[in-house]
């Protein structure tokens, strides 16, 4: 993914690092600044983790794009939907396609709708109903920050407890 998506041939751990940062801070972001959806992270806790010994999360970040090209995309919340669940954007080397979500949540950073956040949501889980448990209702949760990124107009965060996890 790092070639594909960043355009890095050799990645380097200020590299990593920025990715680990960007995504951390989009999963404590709601922590530190006033939102329309503010969660917490006994919150957090709560919502992901259905039974003690189900813990393992994925991470996700979108926007990927290149550094310095940031600037020249215009992003919308459908984007970011899409990025955030993809594949290529986890920060890990399991596949969320093979296996089920337990549980999920989902960051949003910037000025944007909470309405369009929710419709996106909603539709992300209908379109892909067969890779969410149907025995936990309402598993996936979502928030937004109104305060984006440094260089971004809006990005997201992604949290997932998903059965892929076992391929680590």
């Amino acid at each position: 993914g790092c070639f594909r998506t960043l355009k890095l041939t050799t990645p380097s751990f200020g590299d990593l690092n920025h990715l680990i940062s960007a995504t951390m801070s989009g999963v404590t972001c709601c922590l530190r600044f006033p939102g329309q959806l503010n969660s917490d992270l006994r919150k957090l806790a709560v919502n992901l983790i259905p039974f003690p010994r189900l813990h393992f999360f994925m991470v996700g970040f979108a926007p990927l794009t290149s550094r310095g090209s940031q600037q020249y995309r215009a992003l919308t919340v459908p984007e970011l939907t899409q990025q955030m669940w993809d594949a290529k954007n986890m920060m890990c080397a399991a596949d969320p396609r093979h296996g089920r979500y337990l549980t999920a949540s989902a960051m949003f950073r910037g000025k944007m709708s909470t309405k369009e956040v929710d419709e996106q949501m909603i539709n992300v889980q209908n379109k892909n109903s067969s890779y969410f448990v149907e025995w936990i209702p309402n598993n996936v949760k979502s928030s937004v920050c109104d305060i984006p990124p440094r260089g971004l107009s809006m990005a997201s965060s992604f949290i997932g407890n998903s059965t892929s996890i076992q391929e680590m």
